[in-house]
């Protein structure tokens, strides 16, 4: 998530399901990663959660949910647009959840569907939403919620479910994929009953055997081609080291293998046909069980004779080494031989001793290749035993399905006989069954109610919305026909004559009530009146922005309210309609991933971000460009700089408190000191003189800041001051002497020059410093400059690429508007003109593609090289200046000290 560490997301509607997909004999389920997107009430899903598009989507607005209590355990279907869509969940409790979530998620959307048009690419609620300033704005678009009563009728059929884990984020970061394949219970068994068939040849089966420790069912000892869906094994208590492990506390309750889904949960292991037969599958377990110890105790003797072996090896050697040591002794070399005989004797003996030890070994080796043999004699009964019981399970199996079989027919048979005092365990588990059953159709029947009541009232709030938009038709055609039926008598009184002064007719009051009506403006107060007013300008922009001045000249009354048409009309086009279908496409790609820099998002942010994206798309760019610098600092470092501003006094904090108000005194947001937008300026800038002591507070600063907060919170916005400081623009750019902001306009100045070369000798000819006007423009990035729907089309390039966007739209700016320039011919009116012409430019399409075609090429190694070329000149000239300033100032203290005061007394005299 991309969003201010200060906002909260809802979290996101997410897991895995199963899908049917495929055709004829190829159809099956196959797992897909689903994810909810408010902004168009889809359900999108995935190949998998790093997938970053789609394979597809399913609409839920106009979506309908059930389930089948006898199908397969989760299974549901959504039904929409002739389409179905069966889905498959884990559980029961996995599915009651995403069918609880995806009717809440479509009752959110239809209450919210009448501020915007769903099919279009406006929509009516945001995946990412506002931040900042005109998040309230936006929030008051939406209509009123539903009354209480209707949701309190909604919330009696609820029922509660879990998810479990398995919906949500934390599911995507599991590397093993999910498989919630499930098959009916008759396949089941057979595949789990293919493991204790006997071997084939050139076969390598093993013999599987299911037990359980606890209520849930587990697989132990599974073979390695396991398909995902079987976990790992758990450690048994009662495992002896081979294939086959029992669980003897009760071993005529053998369970069925765990298979997610399969059954219902009421099936217990009593109802496993193994306990019609217990008796002969407790008889081979002990059989089994005797032969696992015989053999244990074989392997024991091994061992303590392999371990008495290599002593008899350690003393023969120690029994060696001690007679040649005593021969060394007794008979060194060269003495005589006395009692030869005797040490023949011992010699002889010790021989026959060696002799008996060797013959002693080899009886060892013989009987331990006997046991080897043994041993091996042995496995290979006990594979055989193995081969034999799973016939026998097998067979016990058929058994008791015939058992079973003739139970059925003799209970029907009896069924006049009176019943048992007690009953069966048949009977029991009948009965466990219906009650089950009738939980199922309960939950179904509670289900179905909702759905019903849902889709009853979101059809007649489609019946009333009809209702409505006839009303307001109706409505407009009239006042269409009135409007048409006063221009008629305007266009006759303007063929005739005009009347004058003392002569005013009925068409004199006529035009004044139609420039009456023209200079209107709707105001909050005026909002149930908007059905008759299809095109009323609004008395503030989506921005906060006043669209019509205030002043009394009916004049710039007129032509503020024709430009603000002008937008409108500009913004509904089809390219800009275009735009927004691109930035929905690409953000739904992007559902499952960040965004990343590439050329696509590089030609969307040029293209301008829609007005419902650009709190999370500014958000991005500031934390991508302040990474380094944010994680260098502790996570509170912004209440660490306020705090310091409360406590300790700042030299540029009565500066701030000056500019507070005169930021954007255009702005609803900061037109008054109570205005909510005042305080967060504040402790931004305060935030950021602590911050940077050496710039302290700049005059430009508040605007910057002030644009950044409409979209931002505070956080945020003080980061963005800090890109833009900091990152963007060259040092000594908002310091006194503002050094980087005079270099730029040297910088510009030539490429003026290069680009726009006539208007450049156009401007020379008449000795007009354009720098005056744009010196602005640099500094605060053409706030208060532009119509508000350029500029912050001009701040989303620039908050992606850096400052180098500010020289393509300055140089656009005088292209658009370079042919008027050329026509005026003094140096007055070119000046008077260059103060406001950037006003009258509102095609913001046009302007783009001059400032990103046109200026082409554009690099930034160029602007980079003459930056350099320039600094060296400014500082110079500084210096020089700097010089001159210091020479004065001791000329006139050397002046001031020679001076002396006569008084009128002295002159007189």
């Amino acid at each position: 998530a991309l969003g201010s560490r200060s906002h909260e997301q809802a979290p996101k509607l997410c897991g895995y399901l199963n899908k049917l997909v495929g055709k004829g004999p190829l159809k099956g389920f196959k797992t897909r990663w689903f994810v909810y997107d408010p902004r168009k009430c889809y359900l999108y899903y995935f190949k998998t959660p790093q997938d970053a598009l789609p394979l597809g989507y399913i609409e839920i607005a106009d979506a309908c949910f059930t389930y089948d209590v006898e199908a397969e355990e989760g299974q549901f279907e959504i039904r929409t647009a002739g389409k179905e869509f069966l889905l498959k969940a884990p559980n029961k409790q996995v599915m009651q959840y995403w069918l609880q979530q995806l009717q809440q998620k479509r009752w959110e959307f239809s209450n919210t569907r009448g501020c915007g048009n769903r099919d279009s690419w406006c929509s009516p609620s945001t995946l990412y939403p506002h931040t900042g300033l005109v998040a309230k704005d936006a929030d008051a678009v939406l209509l009123d919620q539903p009354n209480e009563s209707m949701e309190s009728v909604r919330s009696d059929f609820t029922v509660e479910a879990d998810a479990n884990g398995l919906v949500g984020l934390q599911t995507a970061r599991n590397s093993a994929t999910l498989n919630f394949s499930l098959k009916q219970w008759s396949t089941e068994l057979r595949n789990s009953m293919s493991h204790l068939r006997p071997s084939r040849v050139g076969e390598n089966r093993r013999s599987i055997f299911y037990t359980a420790s606890n209520e849930e069912w587990e697989m132990i000892d599974p073979p390695t081609k396991d398909t995902p869906e079987h976990k790992p094994p758990t450690e048994s208590p009662h495992s002896l080291g081979s294939a086959f492990t029992f669980d003897f506390r009760n071993p005529s309750r053998i369970r069925r293998p765990f298979h997610m889904g399969s059954g219902k949960s009421s099936r217990s292991a009593e109802t496993s046909p193994v306990e019609f037969n217990g008796s002969k599958a407790l008889e081979l377990q002990l059989r089994l069980q005797n032969q696992q110890e015989e053999l244990r105790r074989m392997q024991e003797e091994q061992t303590h004779l392999q371990e008495e072996l290599s002593s008899q090896k350690e003393l023969v050697r120690l029994l060696q080494q001690t007679l040649r040591s005593s021969q060394c002794e007794r008979w060194p070399s060269g003495s005589s031989v006395p009692g030869e005989v005797d040490a023949a004797a011992v010699l002889a003996e010790r021989d026959g001793q060696i002799q008996a030890l060797c013959g002693h070994m080899e009886r060892l080796a013989l009987e331990k290749e006997s046991l080897q043999q043994e041993l091996k004699g042995l496995k290979v009964k006990v594979g055989e035993i193995n081969d034999q019981l799973g016939m026998l399970m097998e067979t016990i199996q058929a058994k008791d399905e015939v058992i079973m079989k003739l139970s059925q027919e003799s209970q029907e048979g009896n069924a006049e006989l009176p019943e048992c005092s007690s009953p069966t365990a048949r009977e029991r588990q009948e009965l466990d069954n219906l009650r089950d059953s009738l939980h199922g159709y309960k939950s179904q029947n509670n289900f179905l109610n909702k759905e019903i009541l849902e889709l009853t009232v979101l059809r007649r709030n489609a019946e009333a919305r009809e209702k409505a938009l006839e009303v307001k038709y109706t409505a407009l055609e009239a006042k269409l026909c009135q409007v048409e039926s006063k221009y008629l008598v305007l266009l006759q009184e303007v063929k005739t004559p005009v009347c004058s002064s003392s002569e005013q007719g009925p068409a004199h009051e006529v035009i004044s009530r139609l420039l009456e009506d023209a200079l209107e403006v709707e105001s909050s107060d005026q909002q149930e009146h908007t059905v008759f007013k299809p095109h009323a300008v609004s008395e503030y922009d989506v921005y906060g922005f006043k669209t019509v001045p205030e002043e009394d000249d009916e004049e710039e009354k007129l032509v503020a309210k024709v430009r603000a048409l002008d937008l409108k009309s500009l913004s509904l086009t089809d390219q800009e309609v275009s735009v927004g279908v691109k930035w929905e496409n690409y953000l739904s790609g992007t559902m499952n991933r960040e965004l990343i820099r590439s050329p696509e998002l590089k030609s969307l942010m040029r293209s301008g971000v829609p007005h419902v994206h650009r709190s999370k798309v500014w958000s991005w760019c500031v934390n991508f460009h302040v990474k380094k610098i944010r994680e260098s600092q502790p996570a509170d470092y912004y209440e660490n700089l306020l705090c310091m501003a409360r406590d300790k006094p700042n030299p540029a904090s009565k500066q701030i408190e000056l500019d507070l108000l005169r930021t954007l005194p255009n702005n609803k947001h900061y037109a008054s000191p109570s205005a909510e937008g005042i305080q967060k300026l504040r402790n931004v800038l305060l935030a950021f003189s602590w911050r940077n002591p050496d710039i302290g507070y700049c005059q430009g600063l508040n605007r910057l800041a002030a644009i950044a907060l409409l979209y931002l919170e505070q956080e945020e916005a003080f980061w963005c001051l800090i890109a833009i400081v900091e990152v963007f623009m060259p040092r000594d750019y908002y310091t006194k002497t503002l050094l980087g902001s005079q270099v730029d306009q040297r910088v510009f100045k030539d490429l003026m020059n290069e680009k726009l070369p006539r208007l450049h000798a156009h401007f020379e000819q008449y000795k007009v410093d354009f720098s005056l006007i744009t010196f602005n423009w640099f500094l605060v990035v053409f706030v208060d400059n532009v119509v508000s729907d350029i500029l912050f089309k001009i701040w989303d390039s620039f908050l992606y690429e850096g400052p180098k966007i500010i020289f393509r739209f300055a140089l656009a700016l005088f292209k658009c508007k370079e042919e008027e320039f050329l026509k005026l011919q003094d140096a007055m009116a070119i000046f008077k003109y260059l103060r406001y012409f950037t006003r009258t430019i509102l095609d913001a399409r046009k302007l783009m593609n001059m400032a990103f075609v046109d200026m082409n090429p554009f690099p930034l190694r160029q602007i980079q090289n003459r930056r350099t070329f320039h600094l060296e000149k400014v500082r110079l000239e500084l210096t020089e200046l700097e010089a001159i300033r210091q020479t004065f100032l001791r000329e006139r203290e050397t002046t001031q000290d020679g001076r002396t005061l006569i008084s009128d007394d002295d002159e007189d005299n």
